[in-house]
């Protein structure tokens, strides 16, 4: 994985209805350092989301690059495949993945020290909602509430950071701190004699 060596690689997970992307959107607009990999996914675009949140294809494409080991990591989630591509990074770019916590499993194999953070909703509910205005149907709603409990207890299980976005600044701002540590972390390299 030369593209990644040396680089702050952090990974945000949570299960759908936390904010994720919102998040991120905050986090490329405050830090000209941090560059998003585009994921690809096979589900249809929802309403309102933007043209560019994925790489939206049909099931062949993904497949083809799978078999042709174009991917980082992906997965089968629910009922359609998502995944994101080996990434190229530009020189001097810290590079930011906003995926699942079983691509976050298949990454930190390729890259054990990337940051890993798991972005939760404050409550149940709260999640309910967020996913009921961003346009899913009542059974992917349904579908998506079963699957958090399962999420969290793997990404803890992991070693996330746990983030809980009960307010979306604060939220931010815990993510960067964690980025500016992993970057003061690799400028100050390993110390001799210290045991760590």
């Amino acid at each position: 994985m030369t593209s990644l060596e040396g680089r702050t690689v952090v990974i945000v997970s949570g299960p759908g209805g936390v904010g994720k992307g919102t998040i991120v959107e905050q986090l490329l607009a405050r830090d000209p350092r941090l560059w998003l990999s585009q994921s690809w996914t096979t589900r249809p675009r929802r309403p309102a989301e933007p043209a560019d949140a994925y790489r939206f294809v049909d099931r062949a494409t993904f497949e083809a690059a799978i078999d042709a080991d174009g991917f980082l990591e992906w997965i089968e989630f629910l009922d359609y495949l998502q995944g994101t591509p080996l990434p190229d990074p530009p020189d001097g770019m810290d590079v930011l993945l906003e995926i699942d916590v079983g691509g976050g499993r298949q990454v930190r194999e390729a890259v054990p020290d990337a940051v890993l953070v798991f972005v939760d909703a404050p409550s149940a509910e709260h999640q309910r909602r967020r996913l009921e205005s961003r346009g899913d149907d009542a059974a992917t709603v349904a579908r998506r509430m079963e699957k958090t409990a399962s999420e969290r207890a793997e990404a803890v299980a992991m070693g996330y950071v746990m983030v809980v976005n009960d307010e979306v600044g604060r939220a931010v701002e815990a993510v960067e701190a964690l980025v500016a540590a992993d970057r003061g972390r690799r400028r100050e390299g390993p110390v001799g004699g210290s045991g760590r």
